[in-house]
């Protein structure tokens, strides 16, 4: 049984690592203008290739890939570390209402400091948008420890996300165009800003916290069987879970301060792995994870391009469309349990 969950965790990354270079290369490849493979090739290894190509495929194309590919992993991990935390597979940032408190926060310097400035920076959107995802964690948090009751802990979180929202609204309304571009469709979630700045800040910040996540596999593996036996096998249940409210706010708000907020990746993706790999192992469940939430977001990206071309829709409009049913199959098996 031990070698035949071996053989299968194999081929799961396998076909993950498949399906990664098939979506990245579909979305450099794919979109107003085709390009093929070996037009790519030519570009990117042999620097030959027409002026019109090497733009669409340097300054845009490929910076969107990296990036959609970084921040889906990133929030998939997020999902997987808060699902960890409050010992429930429904619980995400999107759910919560992390992302929609990192999106006020990320709203609020938008329109106050760099509408009247002019200036802007990576550090200063995730700086804004890391504020804002604690500020909502440490409300979730502050409710979990009056309401025990997890279908409860979730509508309060989605009612933090109503609010966050709705404030985030009324700051587009009131914000001037002319100094703060795509508010609205970032707001919806968005990957058409993408630039290798906003990459290279992603890479550093996804990655380090991937390492770190990596690093706490041992201590969520003990956590997810109560903190009581956590604490007797040595670790330090307080500053693991502390950890992993740092790291996951952290992730949320990198995704939210360069794409808006993105739905149901941290929700479903685990899940989805979970059933794959047969195992809730952590060291087996975390790159998985995060190759899994780059497919699926680089994928969902392609779509919101192309399905209704030249118009671009919001991404969350398409990881909605595909990640919600999943949901709704996770509440309805657990309930199943339950009864059983």
């Amino acid at each position: 049984m031990q070698e035949f969950f071996k053989r299968r965790g194999v081929i799961v990354f396998i076909i993950l690592m498949l399906l990664l270079a098939a979506a990245f290369i579909v979305n450099i490849c794919v979109g107003s203008t085709d390009i093929s493979p070996a037009g790519v090739f030519h570009i990117l290894f042999s620097g030959q290739g027409d002026l019109k190509g090497e733009n669409i495929i340097l300054h845009i194309r490929l910076p969107r890939a990296l990036l959609t590919m970084l921040l889906g992993g990133g929030l998939a991990t997020s999902g997987f570390l808060l699902q960890t935390y409050f010992a429930n597979p429904i619980a995400g940032p999107y759910i919560l209402g992390i992302s929609s408190g990192a999106k006020m926060a990320v709203a609020v310097v938008l329109v106050f400091i760099v509408g009247s400035t002019g200036s802007s920076s990576g550090f200063l959107l995730i700086a804004s948008a890391f504020a804002g995802a604690l500020l909502s964690t440490g409300f979730i948090i502050m409710i979990s420890s009056r309401i025990k009751n997890m279908a409860a802990l979730l509508a309060a979180g989605i009612m933090v996300g109503y609010i966050c929202s709705a404030i985030t609204d009324f700051l587009i309304a009131f914000a001037d165009d002319a100094d703060i571009v795509n508010l609205h469709s970032w707001s919806q979630g968005s990957f058409s800003g993408a630039d290798m700045k906003s990459v290279t800040y992603s890479a550093v910040i996804v990655i380090a916290a991937f390492v770190m996540t990596m690093f706490l596999s041992k201590s969520l593996d003990a956590l997810r069987l109560g903190e009581t036996y956590a604490g007797s096998v040595g670790v330090d249940v307080k500053s693991c879970r502390l950890l992993i409210i740092l790291i996951s706010s952290l992730l949320s708000a990198c995704v939210t301060a360069f794409a808006g907020p993105v739905s149901f990746i941290g929700i479903a993706v685990p899940f989805l792995m979970r059933q794959s790999l047969g195992s809730s192992r952590p060291v087996l469940l975390i790159p998985a994870s995060f190759l899994a939430g780059s497919v699926f977001c680089m994928f969902s990206d392609l779509l919101a391009r192309v399905m209704f071309a030249p118009m671009e829709i919001n991404i969350s409009a398409v990881t909605s469309l595909f990640g919600a049913p999943i949901v709704i199959f996770m509440i309805l098996r657990r309930n199943k349990k339950h009864e059983a």
